[in-house]
This record gives structure tokens, C-alpha cells and sequence, in this order.
């Protein structure tokens, strides 16, 4: 058995089975990176500190150097009875350069040492997910620009409502795709601090220096409290709750995604690439991954409630507790970077029925609203000019047809204030264009709206 690097104080070992319980090995190796990268600068700010020799700061230095090689050539073999990543690296280096290795762990502690792999590991992903975040937009931008002037059913309560720009409708998902970039960007400035050397819980007796290694890890700032340093999963909860928000606009538009795909829309069709069949009905197409994303949100919600549970309630500092901070943020992390690279490809290359949704809009009553407007404009009172609105639709209703089949007679019969005009105005397209308000959807604010998103993106997106 593995003698414990903690194991002095103790008489007795674990069996098995309790240090495969405790052990953290099985996932926080993910951090061996962050971990060594950590480590190199703890070790560098000791030499500069004359806390290590030049020789020590060199020969730890070095053989952290070839632990890096390894670990990025998927060399390194770890033991669960080390428990976790850092007595992993930390006897490998000892087994690699002997005693001196044991230096490396002088004025810190696994507490503040973990808290600073997490820093490390999160701030790229948060970079990363803000990245693919900005592509997703780039694709919806892409397909909006192709889709000023295609019409689309727009709905409330899932019941047809009036007429859109079908880019109109990609461009909402735009904005919520740049408030969840904004809720990134932001948790940022909390990630980006360094509690390295804050020590177990107390800080050190060592004259340690938190702002240059801080400097060298690349972090904006140190935490200003060595128990809140270690203590503190504030900015892992911050990375779940944007991440749950942004998996919940995933999911929105996977559920609009999966309708309009349907035979009974028509209004998209997939790339094969994001559709699977059926091993029994020959004639499938399934919208798999989206459908796959609209499930995988609610683990990304699962993992904002178990690490709030997990937080509630525990004392300052450190607690074994903390050891559930992780898993759920490296699934996360998959599920969003994920999902964010297969909503991109899906957007870019899906076929938009253009003729199918224009023909919709042709055939219902989303254009009712037009009628009763153009009444009020004519001085009716709207409340009444929406009573005589609703009895035409109903006289549609029972004749089995829309608003611009009805005789002008058939209308001049509710209101005298109706005129040959009325069929211009009901025509859908014209209906769509009206409506011209800041962000409404008519064609000439909907390529403001286009505008205004490059500016936020700061380039210029190829119409396809």
C-alpha cells in the first residue's frame, strides 16, 4: 500500500474500499494542467522569495516541466490512494528528483492549492464558452440575413398570432445568446482572482509573495481574505447559473427547432448531419441533437442545485463537502461547449422552407390584428374596432374562410368605415412591413436590428 503523504499523525490506514470513497483522483485529474501550472508558479515566487535555493527553484522547475510533458501526452498513471491530484503530481516529482520535491508544497496548502486549479481551469472555459457563444450568434446572423423578407406565423400560446419576419424571430434568440455572453463576461471579474498561498486557512509564516504569483498565473487580482480564499465556490455557482440561463435559451429554441421540423410545420428541414433515423421506420428523420440539448439542460440545472445544496450551510474554511464542487462543473462545462458547437452547425446549415411558412400566413388569421388597427385609425375606438374584428373572424369561421376571402359587402356589413383598401392592408407581407416601431418586426428594423448586431460583434457577417 501506498504510504499517505498526510499518513504521520496516523496509526492506522484505510481499507480499500473508504479511500476509493474519499478519493477525488477519477475526476479532479482533469486539472493536472492547471494543477502543474499552479505549482510552477507557487515555485518560482518561492525562489524569488529566497524561501528555496536557486538550485531547489531549478531542479523542482524542471521535473514539474517533464510531469507537464507527460500529462499532455496522456503519459501520467495516477493511484486512487493518493487521493487526489496534487499528492499524484507531488510524488511523482519526488519519485522523480527525490526529497527536494517535497519543497514544493512549503507555504501552501491542497485547499488554496485546489481553489487556484479551479480559477485556472474555469477562466478558460468561461473564454471558451464566451467564444462559441459569439459563433452561435455569428450563424444566426447568417441565417437572419438570408430571411429579412420571409414570412413566418408568429405565435403566443403556441396559437398563431400575426405575421413575422422570419429573421425577426432567429434575431430574439441573438440577444438572449449576447445577454448570456454579458453573464460570462461578468463572472469573469470573479473568477479572475488568485487564492494561492492563502495556505489551509490562515495564510503562512513564510514571507510568501500572492501578488507575484498571482501575476504570474495571469490573474487580475489576489482575495483579500485567506478564509474566504479557500473557502469561497461563489464563482462556480456564478459559471452553473449563466450556464443553466443559457441552456435554457438552448432549450427554447431545440423545442422551436424540433416543431418546426415536424411534418406538421414543415418550416425547416436539417442537415443530416444533426438528424438520426429510425432502426424500425425507414422514412425518419429525428432531430436528435436537439433534442438531446433540450434534455441535457436539466442536468446542467441539477448541477446548480446540488453545489448550492452542497454550500448551504457549511462553516468557514475548508470542508470535505467542497469536494462535490467539481464533477458537476466539468459536465457542465461539456454540456455547454457541446451544445453550443452543434447548435452553431445546425443553424448554419439547415434549409428554411420559406415558400411553406409564406403560404401559412396566407391561411389563417394572424392578419385580424391589421384590421382592427386600420378601423381605429379611422377613429373607431380600439376596443370596438376589436369587437368587429373578432365577428368577422367568426363569420369566417362559418363561411370556412380567411379575412381577405370575405366581400366587401360581408365586411361593410359590421363597420361602413371599411374600404376597397382593406385588402392591401390584410395582405401579409404588408402586415409584416407596417409594423416599422424600434425592434418591431418590419423588414427596414429588422436590418437595423442586423446592424446593431454586427456593431455588437464588431464584423461584418456574409450574407449565405
Amino acid at each position: 500500500m501506498t504510504e499517505k503523504l498526510w499518513g504521520g499523525r496516523f496509526q492506522k490506514t484505510a481499507e480499500e474500499w473508504v479511500d476509493e470513497f474519499g478519493a477525488s483522483i477519477g475526476f479532479d485529474r482533469e486539472l493536472v494542467l492547471e494543477d502543474l501550472e499552479g505549482s510552477t508558479a507557487h515555485v518560482k515566487m518561492l525562489g524569488k522569495c529566497g524561501i528555496l535555493t536557486q538550485e531547489e527553484t531549478e531542479v523542482i522547475l524542471g521535473g514539474l516541466e517533464k510531469l507537464k510533458e507527460k500529462a499532455k501526452a496522456d503519459e501520467l498513471e495516477y493511484s486512487v490512494e493518493l487521493e487526489d491530484i496534487h499528492l499524484n503530481l507531488e510524488k511523482k516529482l519526488t519519485d522523480d528528483i527525490g526529497p527536494v520535491g517535497g519543497k514544493l508544497h512549503t507555504g501552501r496548502s491542497r485547499n488554496d492549492q485546489v481553489a487556484t486549479d479551479m480559477h485556472l481551469y474555469l477562466k478558460e472555459r468561461t473564454k471558451e464558452i464566451i467564444a462559441l457563444t459569439e459563433d452561435f450568434q455569428k450563424a444566426i446572423l447568417e441565417q437572419a440575413e438570408a430571411h429579412v423578407e420571409t414570412l413566418a406565423p408568429g405565435y403566443t400560446h403556441l396559437q398563431r398570432a400575426q405575421p413575422v419576419s422570419f429573421a425577426h424571430h432567429l434575431m430574439a434568440y441573438f440577444w438572449m445568446l449576447e445577454r448570456d455572453k454579458g453573464r460570462f463576461t461578468d463572472s469573469l471579474k470573479r473568477i479572475d482572482l488568485s487564492p494561492l498561498g492563502a495556505g489551509a486557512l490562515a495564510g503562512t509564516t513564510f514571507p510568501i509573495d500572492r501578488h507575484y504569483s498571482a501575476e504570474l498565473l495571469g490573474f487580475a487580482g489576489v482575495y483579500e481574505n485567506s478564509m474566504d480564499a479557500v473557502s469561497d465556490r461563489d464563482f462556480i455557482v456564478e459559471f452553473l447559473s449563466a450556464s443553466s440561463l443559457l441552456m435554457a435559451h438552448l432549450s427554447r429554441l431545440a423545442e422551436e427547432i424540433i416543431l418546426w421540423s415536424s411534418q406538421e410545420f414543415g418550416f425547416i428541414e436539417l442537415d443530416d448531419a444533426f438528424s438520426t433515423g429510425s432502426s424500425i421506420m425507414p422514412q425518419k428523420k429525428n432531430p436528435d441533437m436537439a433534442e438531446l440539448i433540450r434534455g441535457k439542460t436539466g442536468r446542467v440545472y441539477g448541477n446548480l442545485i446540488g453545489l448550492l445544496t452542497t454550500l448551504k450551510g457549511l462553516p468557514l474554511a475548508y470542508n470535505k463537502d467542497m469536494q462535490e464542487d467539481k464533477e458537476g462543473m466539468f459536465d457542465t462545462v461539456q454540456t455547454v461547449t457541446g451544445s453550443l458547437r452543434i447548435f452553431a452547425g445546425m443553424i448554419r446549415t439547415m434549409t428554411v422552407n420559406a415558400d411553406v411558412m409564406e403560404q401559412e400566413v396566407s391561411k389563417d388569421f394572424s392578419n385580424a390584428t391589421e384590421l382592427a388597427d386600420y378601423l381605429a385609425a379611422k377613429g373607431m375606438p380600439f376596443r370596438e374596432a376589436h369587437e368587429v374584428t373578432g365577428k368577422l373572424v367568426f363569420t369566417c369561421i362559418q363561411k370556412g374562410c380567411v379575412l381577405k376571402d370575405l366581400s366587401l359587402s360581408d365586411m361593410q356589413e359590421e363597420s361602413t368605415l371599411i374600404e376597397e383598401d382593406i385588402y392591401d392592408v390584410l395582405a401579409p407581407v404588408a402586415a409584416v412591413r407596417r409594423r416599422n416601431s424600434y425592434g418591431g418586426t418590419g423588414f427596414d428594423q429588422v436590418r437595423v436590428q442586423i446592424g446593431k448586431a454586427k456593431e455588437v460583434l464588431g464584423q461584418t457577417v456574409t450574407k449565405n
